[in-house]
This record gives structure tokens, C-alpha cells and sequence, in this order.
């Protein structure tokens, strides 16, 4: 700033500043049709320059790019969403995000969104039915393109009556479960199936007497006892005969249900946990009575996550492909979204991952 004139007449001169200039410019909150105006042209042709289009000439295109870089010019994706009637919003509903298994999950779907230019609401519906559908509404106000329902907690009439209310004309991925209705692709994995080759790897082990460990309120908890059970009698062990302990999937519950187990089942030579982090509960219990893995005792958990690494000694866990279910669910989804065919049901199969506890 520069003062002319005597005391009793002053005038101010302001001083073009050339950084207050650049920082003017980048505050400027630029329209479509501000770009427009400059470059001489019509907005629609500035339009068509940001979304790629032909049939612009070439010196236009690059007048009108280089205005946009100039001026910083983001185009709102909520005013080309009401425009192109998408919004470029995924729901990714899940109970509990602490979960380890539905964590990694959730980030392969995450950045594959981002790849292809989607943005991902990630939800915590909780455990509870209510908080179930009322997730559903929720993503419904945000006008998502699409949502992905993670873990078969979810399979439930409520959660399927709150699809087919506010999610008809929407395209549903559900991870690990499935609805019977025509919106809803499903990516599921054979747990069923890998709990069998568990069991059987313990009786090549000359560990035959097993007991099943874990939760039992979902469908993916009810098709691993399935596996379970189904070995089991292949081997001339009768239901009735069987050791099952029901309880939470917590570490602590894994625990207390390994100490249930040690003083009531003496004749125990193995156990398969419904999961990993239940498993490593049951792991601490053995250390603490001094039970040797796995000569003593053998374990499998399943999910196969980093609980099986960090455990001393490491233990066995049936690799459900939660990274390959969510590799699968986010194409699918997105294909779904963007008009391209696929089956409405896709079956992976697990894989054993052993390590030192078998």
C-alpha cells in the first residue's frame, strides 16, 4: 500500500500484490458457466471438455483445460449426480467395523471403489435387527448407487424386507450371505465344506476326538457347525455324542469356553474355533494349563487372519478368501451399477492354511 497527498488529503493506491492475486484465484469458487464466459463458449461445451466428449475442436479443447487448470475448477459431483441421476456413493453396510476379517474386507472393496471412481460410505449397523434396517434407510437418503452387505449377520427377514422396500430398483452385493431376491448378487465361500477337510485333517493327525468351539447365531456360524457335524458322524461319532460350546466372538469368551473345555472334556484331543480371534482366547487357556500344541492338543481356527500369525506357536486357520470375496463383490457391484451381466451367485472354496498348532 502507497499513501500520497499531504496529512489533511489522503490517498490510498492500492498496490497489485502478484501472491494476493494467486490466492484470489484459488478461493474463487468457479462455476461451469464462469469457465464458460471466459473461454468464450457455451457451457455445455465446457461440459463436454470435463467429461471427455468428442466432437470439440482441439484448439477449444485446450483453451477451455487450460482455464480449468488456471482456475482449479473441481466439477460437484452432487450437481452432476442430480444431472446424470447417479451419485457415485456405495454403501458398505457391515456390524462392526473393529471386526478383523470384515476390516481387511472392507478395504479391498474401499480401494477398488476409488479405482473405478466410486466413493464409499462405510457403515457400522450393529448386531441388532432394528439397527440392521435402519442402516438400510440411512443409505437410502443418501441416494447410494449401490450397496454392499458384508457378513451373513445380515441374512434375516427384517434386513431382507428393508431391501426389497427402499433397495428394489438398486443393485445389492451381499458378502458371505444371500436373499432370494432379484436386485441381490451374492458372493459366498463353501465353509461347510472347509470345515469338513478340517476335521479331517485332525484325524490324519491322530486327533479324532474334536469339539466345535465358537459362535452359533448366524447363518456362516450354522454352515461351518454343518461341516463340523457332518464330518464328524462320516467318522462313526453320533450328534448326540458331539462337544459343541456356544458363545460370543470375543477372545475372552474363547477363553472361558477353553476353560470350560479342559474341566469338563478331558478326552479333547482337538478343537476348530468358528474364529480366529476366539481362537486366540483359547490359545492363552492352553498356555496357562500347560497344555503342549499340538502334541497334546491341536487347533484350527478359521478366517485366517493376523491372530494366527501373532499366536505362539502359530496356529492352523481355514482361509475363508475374504480378500478374493471382496475383490469379487466390488466388481460385481460395480458392474451392477454400471449395467454389465454377471451370475446372481458366485461360490468360492476355502483353502487350509496349517502352521505349527496341528
Amino acid at each position: 500500500m502507497k499513501i500520497t497527498g499531504n496529512i489533511c488529503d489522503i490517498k490510498i493506491q492500492e498496490i497489485e500484490d502478484p501472491l494476493m492475486k494467486i490466492s484470489s484465484r484459488e478461493e474463487m469458487n468457479m462455476t461451469i458457466y464462469d469457465i464458460a464466459k471466459l473461454a468464450g463458449v457455451s457451457a455445455s461445451t465446457v461440459s463436454r471438455v470435463i467429461n471427455n466428449k468428442a466432437g470439440i475442436k482441439e484448439s477449444t479443447r485446450q483453451k477451455v483445460k487450460a482455464l480449468l487448470k488456471e482456475y482449479n475448477y473441481t466439477p460437484d459431483e452432487n450437481a452432476r449426480g442430480l444431472v446424470n441421476k447417479n451419485t457415485k456413493l456405495i454403501g458398505i453396510m457391515l456390524a462392526d467395523i473393529r471386526s478383523a476379517h470384515h476390516t481387511d474386507l472392507t478395504y479391498v472393496v474401499e480401494k477398488y471403489l476409488r479405482q473405478k471412481g466410486y466413493c464409499g460410505i462405510i457403515l457400522n449397523a450393529g448386531s441388532e435387527t432394528e439397527e440392521m434396517e435402519e442402516a438400510v434407510r440411512l443409505l437410502e437418503k443418501r441416494r447410494v448407487d449401490g450397496m454392499l452387505v458384508v457378513g451373513s449377520v445380515f441374512q434375516n427377514e427384517r434386513v431382507k424386507n428393508a431391501i426389497s422396500e427402499h433397495f428394489s430398483k438398486i443393485p445389492v452385493v451381499f458378502a458371505n450371505g444371500e436373499f432370494d431376491l432379484p436386485n441381490v448378487y451374492s458372493v459366498l465361500v463353501d465353509e461347510c465344506g472347509g470345515v469338513e477337510r478340517c476335521v479331517d485333517l485332525l484325524v490324519q493327525k491322530q486327533k479324532g476326538n474334536i469339539a466345535f468351539i465358537g459362535t452359533l447365531n448366524s447363518p456362516s456360524s450354522q454352515a461351518k457347525l454343518k461341516g463340523f457335524k457332518r464330518a464328524m458322524t462320516r467318522y462313526g461319532k453320533s450328534e448326540e455324542s458331539l462337544v459343541i460350546l456356544d458363545g460370543q466372538p470375543s477372545k475372552e469368551s474363547g477363553y472361558q469356553m477353553t476353560q470350560k473345555l479342559l474341566e469338563q472334556y478331558s478326552e479333547i484331543q482337538g478343537v476348530i474355533y468358528s474364529e480366529d480371534l476366539i481362537a486366540a482366547g483359547g490359545m492363552r487357556a492352553f498356555w496357562e494349563a500347560g497344555v503342549k500344541i499340538p502334541d497334546e492338543m491341536a487347533i484350527i481356527g478359521i478366517d485366517n487372519t493376523i491372530y494366527g500369525e501373532l499366536s505362539c506357536p502359530q496356529f492352523t486357520s481355514l482361509d475363508n478368501k475374504m480378500t478374493d470375496m471382496a475383490s469379487e463383490a466390488a466388481r460385481i457391484l460395480v458392474d451392477a451399477v454400471e449395467g454389465r451381466k454377471n451370475p446372481r451367485k458366485i461360490m468360492l472354496f476355502s483353502d487350509i492354511i496349517e502352521r505349527e498348532s496341528t
